[in-house]
């Protein structure tokens, strides 16, 4: 074919003119790598990318350019924010004949880590956390935050306390006549009526979101979702035996939590992080609607990056 296509984004001209915030694609299959802290995987990911449109008679950008740029990308290099601001400069570069002077970059996958099981040995199950990545070049101001979801289960104080009670109430009308009771006897009722009462828990959700250091050797992701579950102490399991289910009740049992507690232990576990936002959601089993808390950063810590 000797005859030069046309192209008509760069020979016509807008018919209604007028500048766009932002123009891209969205929904991109990618491979990502993932290299931190003794974990390296590379990951399927899907990624939108655009670039700003601030000229007004220029018809359409080149989406070709942006899909090579973002391809060659993701080959060769795990996720760091100067790979992904290398990223951002080279798609505005590629964009300067339409006067774009900005780029933003958002990708999805889940972060797939091996834990063990709580107490048995040589037991591990694989686990899957949603993760959002959010970079944004803007007239040369870099950000890049990123935001990870965490399952764990939470355990009603309220409802503990009222089976307490419960139990209380049939332990002692079960021995309201006796001034003395034997060890053996006190722990055979247990055994058979400790249950009379159970408090209701059920499987919850933390959405944390931090930003970045521009100059982070890598996301940081191990250590964010660590911290959100030590904090917690009750993240959800994958494989377990009866001794680990056990041991998982136990936690429980020592981590009773509203969601307004749920979020502010979350957001005491990432005070050394930039901008922490929290959002909590108790997925509850008493009711046919949620229970959730938000904690977004104080003005001063928003504004000076803590």
């Amino acid at each position: 074919m000797s005859a030069q296509l046309p192209d008509v984004s760069v020979t016509d001209l807008a018919p209604t003119l007028g500048p766009l915030e932002w123009v891209g694609m969205q929904g991109i299959d990618i491979p990502v790598t993932i290299d931190e802290a003794g974990y390296h995987r590379e990951l399927h990911a899907r990624a939108d990318v655009q670039v700003d449109l601030p000229a007004p008679q220029v018809k359409g950008i080149h989406m070709s350019r942006l899909y090579r740029l973002l391809d060659s990308w993701g080959e060769g290099h795990h996720i760091s924010p100067p790979h992904v601001r290398e990223l951002l400069s080279s798609m505005i570069e590629s964009h300067h004949d339409c006067d774009s002077r900005s780029a933003r970059l958002q990708l999805d996958f889940d972060l797939l880590v091996r834990r063990p099981a709580l107490v048995t040995e040589g037991l591990s199950g694989w686990k899957s956390y949603p993760v959002n990545v959010n970079a944004s070049l803007v007239e040369g101001a870099f950000s890049l935050s990123v935001e990870a979801t965490i399952g764990y289960s939470s355990t009603c104080p309220c409802s503990a306390a009222l089976s307490r009670q419960l139990v209380e109430e049939s332990f002692l009308k079960a021995f309201t006549n006796q001034s003395a009771v034997e060890p053996a006897i006190v722990a055979q009722w247990l055994r058979a009526n400790a249950s009379i009462a159970t408090p209701h828990s059920q499987r919850s959700e933390a959405r944390v979101s931090v930003l970045i250091d521009q100059q982070a050797a890598n996301l940081g992701l191990l250590s964010l979702i660590n911290s959100v579950e030590n904090a917690l102490g009750t993240p959800v399991q994958t494989a377990v035996k009866r001794a680990d289910e056990q041991a998982f009740a136990a936690l429980n049992g020592q981590n009773l939590m509203f969601v307004e507690d749920a979020a502010r232990r979350i957001r005491a576990a990432l005070s050394n992080y930039r901008a922490p936002r929290v959002h909590v959601r108790h997925l509850e089993s008493l009711h046919p609607h949620d229970a959730a808390a938000w904690s977004a950063p104080h003005r001063h810590e928003a504004d000076h990056g803590k």
